[in-house]
């Protein structure tokens, strides 16, 4: 296990964490003076959580640590963290939830493609156009969060927030297409494999035929 791949399991970890400060309404910190609520903490939170998501990424790129377990895991980590803040904010009635449930059911779409992609042997890597949306979610979700005792920051978080739609919309289809060509590549190679040994097979098959009939005549002419 390495650093980077422990930071995302650490980004794991922060989702729970995230969740439960945000809808607890309650919770208010006093230091030194200083009331901070607790969407403020959700806000430091989610934002060490987005941290590690560039730490990891760069750590892994310049100590050519860059692992299978790390480039599907990171990705889960992203969806977890984002859509466990998106479904709070609904909780609160700070989001739309048919807006989120669109959100998320495009995470589960690309999820399955990545899925099934690993099962044929093949690693669907993020593409900039992922890491652009993620981006824009952070801004979002940062701005939500911000907006909820400072209303006039929601104009901006809803723009950003229909930015991430855009891109979530975007991306998927690139995914797709991305997906279809490997799987429809690896699909024709197999199915050339396959018709390949058939003829192999078939050939033998003759051959052993046709050793046997000369077998079967040379024993009728000895006779």
């Amino acid at each position: 296990m390495n650093l980077p791949n422990s930071l995302t399991i650490v980004r794991i970890f922060f989702v729970p964490v995230l969740v439960a400060v945000l809808v607890q309404e309650g919770i208010i910190l006093d230091f030194h003076g200083i009331v901070i609520s607790n969407d403020v903490v959700a806000l430091i939170i989610f934002w060490l959580a987005a941290a590690t998501d560039l730490l990891d990424g760069y750590l892994a790129r310049r100590w050519k640590q860059v692992t299978t377990i790390g480039t599907l895991l990171d990705p889960i980590a992203d969806k977890l963290l984002v859509s466990a803040a998106l479904i709070a904010l609904v909780q609160m009635h700070v989001v739309p939830g048919w807006l989120v449930v669109l959100l998320i059911g495009r995470e589960f779409v690309v999820s399955g493609l990545r899925s099934i992609a690993a099962a044929e042997g093949y690693t669907i890597r993020a593409s900039e156009l992922g890491k652009t949306k993620t981006f824009f979610q952070v801004v979002a979700i940062s701005l939500l969060m911000i907006g909820i005792h400072h209303p006039w920051v929601m104009r901006w978080a809803n723009a950003s927030l229909y930015l991430v739609v855009l891109f979530s919309v975007w991306s998927a289809i690139a995914y797709f297409a991305k997906f279809w060509r490997k799987i429809d590549v690896g699909i024709k190679h197999r199915r050339r494999a396959e018709l390949l040994n058939a003829e192999r097979q078939r050939r033998r098959a003759l051959l052993a035929e046709r050793r046997s009939a000369r077998a079967a005549s040379n024993a009728v002419s000895a006779d």
